[in-house]
């Protein structure tokens, strides 16, 4: 029988902050699977800060929209894939999807673990601030670090891996709520920018200056770090959040010719830069997680319905932790 699911399309491009209307509901029924595909149920969507510039420039309107999501196979035509199996897929907001095997990958989940967990502290989310952190910013037992967004899915997690290693942690965010959170998960320092100027509320939360600066935000959080970094310390530069509802993602920085006296090396990154330490990843994550060191919230939403409510919110900063679109059990 031909399957009935709804996606999210992309109706207008947004004009500064994303609204609801920039988005649109659309029914629509999927024919029989043919010989080597499968018909994925989607259980999640990961909703993420890099699918606002791509809302401006790259996805296409009228057009399911991507991003990354596990399902479940519930019927299967192809030898590699039983019904049951737990599926990785970049498939998008959609609440089911056919494949033909080779955009899926078969995830293990382990007893305890919420299936949410691969979509963020295990998954891409997680990998990011773990390769961000240790490879592009050669982070250092001890070091002076600052972590701007540092409630956020990524941010949280680049955070307690920098306590881990036994460095001090500056975290920004932008609500008491948060604040009280990474102060509960250890972090030493917490700044709220909306009640203080970042500039001189960082300059005081780093009287031993800054070594690694995890980026998520860009504009005066990056001016503000530049201001503060020791000789030859590194940025690792994940986002740059402030500039995304400005056409072209635009954002201001004025310190940076402080760059060159202090031989600072400001690197963007992707996450094909640090694929080798997957594995690795892999260890220690697990182990930290089952030791405690390192937690997490998501922020869930339920219903394909509430999907554009969750961009919105993400673009507001409203969740805590990854942002999450929940479609099934």
């Amino acid at each position: 029988m031909p399957t009935k699911s709804r996606q999210v399309h992309l109706a207008t491009r947004p004009d500064g902050l994303p609204k609801h209307d920039d988005f649109k509901i659309v029914d629509t029924v999927l024919p029989d699977i043919a010989d080597g595909q499968v018909l994925v149920k989607q259980l999640y969507m990961s909703v993420d800060p890099y699918m606002r510039p791509r809302l401006s420039n790259d996805f296409e309107l009228n057009q399911v929209m991507p991003g990354g999501a596990i399902g479940r196979v519930v019927q299967s035509r192809n030898a590699n894939f039983a019904e049951g199996d737990v599926v990785n897929n970049l498939q998008g907001f959609r609440e089911y999807a056919v494949s033909n095997g080779m955009d899926i990958r078969k995830l293990a989940p382990q007893p305890g673990v919420p299936l949410s967990a691969y979509m963020s502290v295990l998954g891409a989310t997680g990998f990011i601030a773990y390769g961000g952190l240790l490879e592009i910013g050669k982070l250092k037992d001890g070091e002076q670090v600052f972590v701007s967004t540092a409630a956020g899915a990524v941010g949280s997690v680049a955070a307690q891996i920098a306590k881990i290693k036994g460095c001090y942690v500056i975290g920004s965010t932008g609500s008491d709520d948060k604040a009280a959170w990474l102060r509960e998960i250890g972090l030493d320092a917490v700044i709220n920018y909306k009640k203080t100027p970042i500039q001189d509320a960082l300059k005081a939360a780093a009287p031993r200056g800054i070594d690694v600066y995890f980026d998520n935000v860009g504009g005066d959080h990056l001016d503000a770090a530049l201001a503060c970094m020791n000789s030859l310390g590194r940025v690792a530069v994940c986002g740059m959040i402030s500039g995304y509802n400005e056409p072209g993602t635009r954002t201001a920085v004025r310190n940076l010719s402080n760059i060159i006296y202090g031989r600072i090396n400001l690197r963007g990154f992707v996450v094909m830069d640090f694929v080798h330490l997957r594995e690795q990843f892999n260890r220690d994550m697990a182990e930290w997680m089952k030791s405690g060191k390192l937690k997490w919230k998501d922020t869930v939403l339920s219903g394909i319905e509430q999907a554009p409510a969750a961009m919105v919110g993400l673009m507001r900063g409203e969740n805590t932790g990854k942002m999450l679109v929940k479609l099934s059990d």
